[in-house]
């Protein structure tokens, strides 16, 4: 008998299990940058990011990480484990990742897609969210990796 899937926050110790699950998945990140092992642990624990995972099982096959300002709330870094796609696992984080913000008192919620990637921006829209083209994005960064 095969156990129903678990949503749990992820902890600084799950930081393996997490790039594990990017590289698997293809999602492109940063390992020595703003993706760094120790990086990640810090940003965790301090609770600047949640993180939560889905498990089948006791592995780890869908990840999705949150974090807001106090007002808007921020969805990024949504991947779920090739072989573990189609069962609806990105849906059931993205619902997970709302109810948190929820309960934070956030009422906008926002995600970042880059243009190539048509099947996140299909997701999305398919769950309620917005496309804005009257919206530009722009970034400052010290170095390449964060």
């Amino acid at each position: 008998m095969t156990e129903e899937p678990r949503i749990t926050r992820l902890e600084s110790s799950d930081v393996d299990a997490i790039l594990a699950l990017w590289e698997k998945s293809g999602l492109p990140y940063k390992p020595k940058g703003r993706d760094d092992r120790k990086r990640l642990r810090d940003v965790i624990e301090r609770g600047i990011e949640a993180f939560w995972g889905i498990y089948e099982e006791e592995k780890l096959v869908g990840v999705i990480l949150v974090t807001h300002d106090g007002r808007k709330g921020w969805i990024n870094r949504l991947a779920v484990d090739p072989a573990y796609q189609g069962k609806g696992w990105a849906r059931r984080l993205i619902r997970q990742a709302e109810d948190y913000l929820r309960e934070a008192g956030v009422e906008i919620v926002a995600v970042l897609v880059e243009n190539w990637n048509k099947e996140s921006l299909n997701l999305f829209r398919s769950c309620g969210y917005t496309l804005h083209d009257d919206i530009y994005y722009l970034s400052k960064r010290e170095q390449p990796d964060v």
